[in-house]
Parts: C-alpha cells; sequence; structure tokens
C-alpha cells in the first residue's frame, strides 16, 4: 500500500469525533491487529528475530537471575530477570509496593558482569534505584500463586495442567508497572526514534512483557524438575501458546489520555482508517466466511473470558448474547458489495456498544494486506502550536464548533462536578475524590478538559465584547493562564480525536472506560476490572512461542492470527459446546 493510499482512506468515510471519542464508546473498544502486542509479534516475524537463553541461574525454589537474548537484524538486547524470595505479606499489585515475585529490565548491548551487578543492586528496588542509562525498559511483576502452584504439581506428577485454570486467570505472572522513556534513570525515548526496532510506541515495553512470559514458562518448568525430577514433564505446546501475561493498573493510566492528545489522536485514527479500509474492500465468499469463523471465536472466547466484576460480566453475556443474531445475519444477507457497511450500520441500530466495537474489530481482522501499514503510523512528534495572529472570534468560532461536547455541560452542579482529580502523597498516582465530601480538592490535578475549554470559552466571550477585533495574542496578554487551553483547540482542531467527548468529572463517569481506552491499543485481552478504579488484563496470550518465532520461515498470515484465545481442548475430548451460553461449536 503507498502512502497515497493512506491519505486517500483517512480523508474517506471517517467516524465523527463526536461518535467515536464518546467515553462509553472508547470503553468498549476490542484490540485489533494495530495494537502494539500484535504488530510486535509480528515484526518479530518478519523480520526473524532470535530469542535464546544466556544463562539461567535459578535455585530449587526457582530464585536467582536469567538473561534472554534478543538478536534482531538491526541490533542485540538482552532481557535480564530477578527472582527473589517474597513474603505473602509484602505481596501487593498497588504502586505502593516495595517488593515483587520478579524484577527484570530489557537492556541495549551486552551484559557484562559489572552491568549485571549495577542491575542485581537497582532492578529490584524499581522506583528506589537508579537505573543504568542502557536499560530501555523497566518492569516488574507477581505470581498468580495458585495458578503457579497447580502448574509445578502437574508437570512435577507428568501431568498437564488444566486449561481451565489459564481460562479463569490467563497468566502465572502480571507486572503491575512496566516503565520506560527515561524514568528513573532509563534510556529516553529520544533514543528510540532512529531505532527500527522499537521505535513504534510502547514496542519496547512489549517486547520485555514477550520475554517474561518465556522465563514464566520456563521457571515453572525448573521448578517442576527440580522437586520431581525422575516424573517431571515440559509444558504442553497449546497450553504454552494459551498462556499470556497479566498486568494489574489503575488510575495512573488516565493522565496519559489526558497528557498526549496528538498520540492518541494518531492512535484512533489509524484505528478509524483501518476499519474504513475494511468497509472499502468487495468482499468475497472467503471473507465472509473467514468473518462467521472470527465472529464465533470471539463469542467463544468471550463466554469463556471470567470476571468477578458484575458490571463487565453483564457486558460481556450480552455481547455474546448478540453474536448470534451477527452469524444469522452473515449467513443468509446476499453477498452484496456494500455487505460490509450494510452490516455496521445494522450493528449500530441494533447490538450494544460492545458488540458493535467488535464487529469493527473483526473486520480491522480480515484485511491484513491493506491495514497493516498503519501500523508504521502509530506514533507521532507531539507539539502544541499556538497561533498567536489568529482573530479571537475564528478561535471563539471553533471551541463552539469542535468543542460542543464541552460546551454542553453543567460544571457548577453537584452531580457535573461530583469527582476531582489529584495525586497521591505516596507515589505521586492519580487518584478521584468526592469534591463535596473529601478535602484536597483545591489541589486538582487538570485531567478534566470540559471545563477547562468552557472557562476559556467564556473569558474569550467576555473579552470580545469589549474587543470585537482582538487576536489570540491580545487575549493571552491578559488572561495568560488559557493560554494551554488555547494551544490545545488550535492544535486538535487538526486531529479531532485526541480529546475525550466527556466530563470527566461528572458522577457518572466510569474511570474504567479511560483504562480501557489505553489497554486496547495495548492489545489487553480478558478485561477484568476487581473496582471501578483498577483492573486486570492478559497479554500476548495465545501468542506464538519463541521456539516457533524461531523456527524456520512459515505463512506470515497463519502466524499472526491469535486473537480471541480460546481454551485448549482437554486432551481426548472435542471442543463441544460452551459451559455457560449453550453455543454449539463445530
Amino acid at each position: 500500500m503507498t502512502s497515497a493510499d493512506l491519505v486517500s482512506a483517512s480523508s474517506f468515510g471517517l467516524r465523527s469525533a463526536d461518535e467515536v471519542m464518546r467515553l462509553e464508546r472508547l470503553g468498549s473498544l476490542h484490540a485489533t491487529r494495530l495494537s502494539f502486542v500484535r504488530s510486535l509479534v509480528r515484526q518479530m516475524a518478519r523480520q526473524r528475530w532470535q530469542i535464546s537463553r544466556v544463562s539461567f541461574d535459578l535455585d530449587a525454589n526457582g530464585h536467582g537471575s536469567a538473561i534472554y537474548r534478543l538478536q534482531t537484524p538491526h541490533g542485540r538486547y538482552h532481557g535480564v530477570m530477578f527472582a527473589q524470595p517474597l513474603d505473602d505479606a509484602r505481596r501487593s499489585d498497588r504502586v505502593i509496593a516495595e517488593a515483587w515475585d520478579v524484577t527484570f529490565g530489557l537492556v541495549e548491548g551486552d551484559v557484562d558482569d559489572s552491568l549485571l551487578a549495577q542491575m542485581a543492586a537497582n532492578v529490584p528496588l524499581q522506583e528506589a534505584g537508579r537505573q543504568h542509562p542502557r536499560v530501555l525498559v523497566l518492569s516488574r511483576a507477581n505470581k498468580s500463586l495458585r495458578n503457579f502452584a497447580h502448574f509445578v504439581e502437574a508437570l512435577a506428577c507428568g501431568e498437564q495442567p488444566d486449561p481451565a485454570w489459564l481460562t479463569r486467570v490467563g497468566y502465572l505472572y502480571r507486572t503491575t508497572a512496566v516503565y520506560g522513556n527515561g524514568k528513573f534513570g532509563l534510556a529516553d525515548f529520544a533514543r528510540l526514534l532512529d531505532n527500527p526496532d522499537f521505535r513504534r510506541p510502547f514496542s519496547a515495553q512489549m517486547a520485555g512483557v514477550y520475554l517474561l512470559r518465556h522465563f514464566s514458562i520456563e521457571q515453572v518448568e525448573h521448578l517442576a524438575a527440580c522437586r520431581a525430577p525422575d516424573t517431571a514433564c515440559r509444558l504442553a505446546t497449546e497450553l504454552r501458546r494459551y498462556l499470556g501475561i497479566g498486568n494489574s493498573t489503575g488510575l495512573g493510566m488516565a493522565p496519559f489520555l489526558i497528557n498526549h492528545p496528538q498520540l492518541i489522536a494518531q492512535w484512533v485514527t489509524q484505528r478509524e482508517t483501518a476499519l474504513t479500509l475494511a468497509l472499502r474492500q468487495t468482499p468475497s465468499e472467503a471473507e465472509r466466511m473467514r468473518l462467521i469463523a472470527l465472529t464465533r471465536r470471539a463469542m467463544w472466547h468471550l463466554d469463556e473470558t471470567v470476571t468477578e466484576d458484575i458490571e463487565q460480566t453483564e457486558r460481556n453475556a450480552a455481547t455474546v448474547a448478540a453474536l448470534p443474531d451477527v452469524l444469522t445475519w452473515l449467513a443468509s444477507v446476499p453477498l452484496e458489495a456494500d455487505i460490509w457497511q450494510q452490516l455496521v450500520e445494522w450493528s449500530a441500530r441494533t447490538l450494544p456498544l460492545e458488540a458493535q466495537e467488535l464487529i469493527n474489530t473483526l473486520l480491522i481482522e480480515l484485511y491484513p494486506d491493506q491495514i497493516d501499514a498503519l501500523e508504521d503510523q502509530m506514533g507521532v512528534t507531539e507539539n502544541l502550536d499556538l497561533e498567536p495572529d489568529m482573530p479571537l472570534m475564528r478561535l471563539r468560532q471553533l471551541i463552539e464548533t469542535h468543542y460542543g461536547w464541552a460546551l454542553a455541560h453543567d460544571y457548577e452542579c453537584r452531580e457535573g462536578a461530583y469527582w476531582f482529580w489529584y495525586r497521591s502523597a505516596e507515589k505521586e498516582e492519580p487518584r478521584l475524590g468526592v469534591r463535596h465530601a473529601e478535602p484536597g480538592a483545591e489541589k486538582e490535578m487538570p485531567i478534566a478538559m470540559g471545563p477547562r475549554v468552557a472557562r476559556t470559552h467564556q473569558a474569550i466571550c467576555e473579552f470580545l465584547e469589549g474587543h470585537p477585533r482582538a487576536t489570540v495574542v491580545d487575549f493571552l496578554l491578559e488572561h495568560s493562564r488559557h493560554k494551554e487551553v488555547v494551544r490545545r483547540v488550535q492544535t486538535l482542531v487538526k486531529a479531532p480525536y485526541g480529546d475525550i467527548h466527556a466530563n470527566l468529572w461528572h458522577r457518572d463517569m466510569k474511570p474504567m472506560h479511560l483504562l480501557r481506552t489505553k489497554l486496547s491499543f495495548f492489545g489487553a485481552s480478558r478485561f477484568d476490572p476487581k473496582s471501578d478504579r483498577w483492573v486486570r488484563i492478559t497479554l500476548f496470550q495465545g501468542a506464538p512461542l519463541v521456539e516457533e518465532l524461531n523456527a524456520e520461515p512459515q505463512d506470515l498470515a497463519d502466524f499472526d492470527d491469535w486473537s480471541f484465545p480460546l481454551e485448549p481442548a482437554r486432551e481426548g475430548q472435542a471442543r463441544s459446546t460452551s459451559a455457560r451460553s449453550g453455543v454449539v461449536a463445530e
């Protein structure tokens, strides 16, 4: 696909920002083939990245260090893992934790004894340490204790673990933060801008997580072999592939969506462009059958997904309940040139939001040749420009045209100003407080853009009453505190997907929607809220394994087909009927 094709697609038929950037819709997004985990795995396969074990110095309890080499056509990197004892009393997924089961870093270049010693002294400390500037990624993870114990016990007995354990919790380890971009002495992201391996957003972080997944497999097999060397067996390939890495995250993700509006606009633009490209295709019968198969797989995946959150359980169930109608529609509607557009219009009229966005995700999945080139356009150089000579009346018109959503809310009533955002004293992490019931509103973080834009608009209107021919610079000379909002508006009218169209103060605002927005672009699956403010998800579940990555070249289309992974059939059993929905499989 040429750049001209992409420009044409991006200017043709994209959904409006008023539709796409509604918080409820953003909170219904699913990971697509443009997600960072999917694009990384394709890159690794396409370029034949090689992963090998350099050292594996673990004791019989699984504690010690391990180093994995990642060799690309352009460079060499090493994943350095430190596994240490952890008392249950100190085990926590909260950001204020000070100890974890595993800490690790992804290093650019080789690891000599001096660097290894420096990392051993600092990586386990995480934020409290001073990391080496060749470390690209810093992270930590805790075990899923029940899964871990079950896997070790089964393998030690020479048996395969019950796949249902991974269906309930899709991983052996879950990360609680994956740092990069210059934090705590790490290499700054600017160093990666010209790096062909990791110049895409979050690709280095995802590579580190992928190496942790491989370590989790090798560690659990090592423990089983130490416990019972005569009977222990290795984990079956199907279960290895079904094993992901978890992530536990909270409100710390929310400011990123607000503070990087041009980057968010770029991500959403590419996703919407991908959907437009899919809708413009003239489908074949084979593509219709492919969409039917993908819909069935997604339905089974969601039906297997376990969450204790009542609302998310209901949303998953509503999507599963809607998909048989989609299958019926696909099987019965004539195969016309605009059938995909018909499908999207029909789903918008009849399906819940999550089912609508699932259909969009599956349509994108159909056309890798047309869509995958967009993965190289997920990054952007961020710079909010100020146009001081713009007539102030023009700026007022831009706000009223593009920020009508912000002007439509009442920010004075108790419901409309219910929440306030602040940073905790413990770790300076974002938190939510109730404005009229909790102290601290005077230290509010400026995350909610709606009220800020509304205040700027009001100030502009008042200024124009006495200065109808004023320019932006005239206004800012007297009202400098509005400069940030003015720059944002002037810039984002050209990137309309940059702002979330919601009042983030409103009582009905669901912070979980903010988390899901970002996590969907990462490639999260099995979305499992643990409260309205933090969530567990799974990454890389179903992804090809290191040994498959290192194997001879194969059909990339088959290699890349791992979205919506399903529980492997138990030995001697065929997949037949879903446990809860009664959907009959083929």
